[in-house]
């Protein structure tokens, strides 16, 4: 988190170090140029497909326009981010983008995580309790676990909006993204990540791993006429790859970092090569985060339900339209 993972250079200028500004603005200038373009290309046209196929509709359906929809919104906030960089660092959109900006990215990041949680609940009970899960997954429940995930994201996330812009007068520059904490601050920042931590990241990623170890047992027991049903474990284990590649690389380098870099900054003892690999791994592990919106289009695509068969169907639908016109 940018209020947590401070990624000025108030710090390191106070011992003479050198500067990260020209490696910060050119790594976010970068790679929020392409998490750009790759989701808002990847979840539009996913979230298009989804919505015209929604009388094909189901449990997972609905999680993955939720989930789609939750990226799109951060996806259109990063084009502020990336003026901001672009123009080293100074802020000229005014104080409540400011706060709404810094807000979606913490919405979009644990919507993703719960949604997925959710998803591989929902493919635990298709697979482990086909008969019960016909009673208890519906279309109504998801959309209701969908509203109070979205509840629980947004107000848990409301302190992401009390910090805005801020004029530096070391750069003479209106600030965004570069929060500066008094020294009796980190302590109260260490405690919202522990909590961050446990009920944003560890919870739902331990639901999902005891979720996929069911799946890969019950599909590794199944037995020989259940095995025949191959579509459906084939879609569980490219959701299991993907979700858990997206931990990997997007979730876990970031919360990790996180809670290293909060611990870090109490300290009186560190080195300036220290303090500038820290600041660099900030920068690094905050761009892998953001790009959780570029992995989202694998999982409608490869492990969706019938997703390109909805695809299928749009294509068929319009070249029929097509004839007809002909």
């Amino acid at each position: 988190m940018e209020h947590l993972n401070v990624t000025n250079n108030t710090f390191i200028n106070s011992v003479d170090c050198p500067s990260i500004d020209d490696f910060r603005n050119q790594v976010y200038s970068t790679s929020y140029g392409l998490i750009t373009v790759f989701g808002l290309v990847g979840n539009g046209f996913a979230l298009a497909v989804l919505l015209k196929t929604s009388q094909q509709s189901s449990p997972f359906h609905v999680y993955m326009i939720n989930l789609a929809v939750s990226d799109l919104l951060f996806v259109l906030t990063l084009p502020m981010r990336i003026i901001y960089y672009v123009k080293r660092g100074q802020w000229d959109l005014g104080d409540i983008l400011c706060r709404i900006s810094s807000y979606c990215l913490y919405v979009n990041l644990y919507c993703s995580i719960y949604f997925m949680a959710a998803m591989s609940i929902t493919r635990f009970l298709a697979i482990v309790f086909p008969v019960q899960n016909l009673r208890l997954v519906t279309e109504n429940r998801a959309r209701l676990v969908s509203v109070v995930i979205w509840l629980l994201i947004c107000i848990s996330s409301i302190p992401f909006l009390l910090t805005g812009q801020h004029f530096d007068l070391t750069t003479n520059k209106t600030k965004c993204f570069d929060p500066q904490p008094g020294k009796g601050d980190w302590q109260k920042l260490r405690k919202l990540n522990h909590l961050s931590m446990t009920l944003g990241f560890g919870l739902p990623f331990l639901v999902i791993l005891l979720c996929y170890a069911g799946i890969i047992h019950a599909l590794l027991t199944r037995t020989n006429a259940a095995r025949q049903q191959r579509d459906t474990g084939i879609k569980a284990i490219r959701m299991i790859v993907i979700v858990l590649l997206t931990f990997l690389i997007c979730f876990t380098p970031y919360h990790v970092q996180r809670t290293i870099h909060l611990n870090f900054m109490t300290r009186n003892d560190t080195t300036c090569s220290e303090k500038v690999a820290m600041q660099k791994s900030v920068v690094v592990t905050l761009s892998l985060a953001a790009a959780n919106s570029c992995f989202d289009p694998m999982l409608y695509f490869f492990s969706g339900e019938a997703f390109r068969r909805r695809l299928s169907s749009i294509r068929f639908a319009m070249t029929n339209r097509g004839g007809i016109k002909s």
